[in-house]
């Protein structure tokens, strides 16, 4: 592992895969990253490609989560704005925690680089999860992608 990387382990119980997460680069892992967002996004949602691949990749901070075997299950992106986006995990993977721990992650890397506050755009179907994971809703319904999302945002304590 490079001094990029910085390895969250997430040993669960028998019923649920253990998983680690990585911090990483769009350099080091565009294949599988790209692997999950094509699959999540343009595959299952219907997003448009050139809407996915938004150029923003290159400049932000990654977070890749790495199933028991070392297969590539789940990212979310850290953009240099505060903005996480990007949250996405295989479906035959999801309700294990993987999302929450991604998030605990880029919300940890954040910290570290002094940022005050992150913010998202979630899916309204997913804004209950986001609200677990101590976001709040600032703002009313938007389409991204034609997909209705509501923007929230989390302050992060300094140490």
């Amino acid at each position: 592992m490079n001094g990029l990387n910085k390895a969250f382990s997430f040993p669960l119980s028998e019923a649920v895969m253990a998983f680690t997460v990585i911090r990483t680069s769009w350099a080091e892992h565009e294949a599988a990253l790209r692997q999950i967002r094509d699959t999540v996004f343009i595959q299952e949602q219907r997003v448009p490609a050139e809407l996915e691949w938004d150029g923003a990749d290159e400049d932000s901070v990654h977070f890749l989560a790495l199933g028991d075997a070392g297969q590539p299950v789940g990212c979310i992106r850290l953009m240099p704005s505060g903005q996480l986006s990007r949250l996405s995990v295989l479906e035959q993977h999801r309700n294990q925690g993987i999302g929450k721990a991604l998030i605990i992650a880029a919300e940890e890397h954040a910290r570290a680089g002094n940022m005050d506050e992150i913010f998202l755009h979630a899916q309204t179907h997913a804004t209950s999860f986001y609200e677990a994971c101590g976001f709040s809703v600032t703002g009313g319904i938007f389409l991204e992608a034609d997909i209705p999302h509501r923007q929230m945002f989390k302050e992060l304590a300094q140490a």
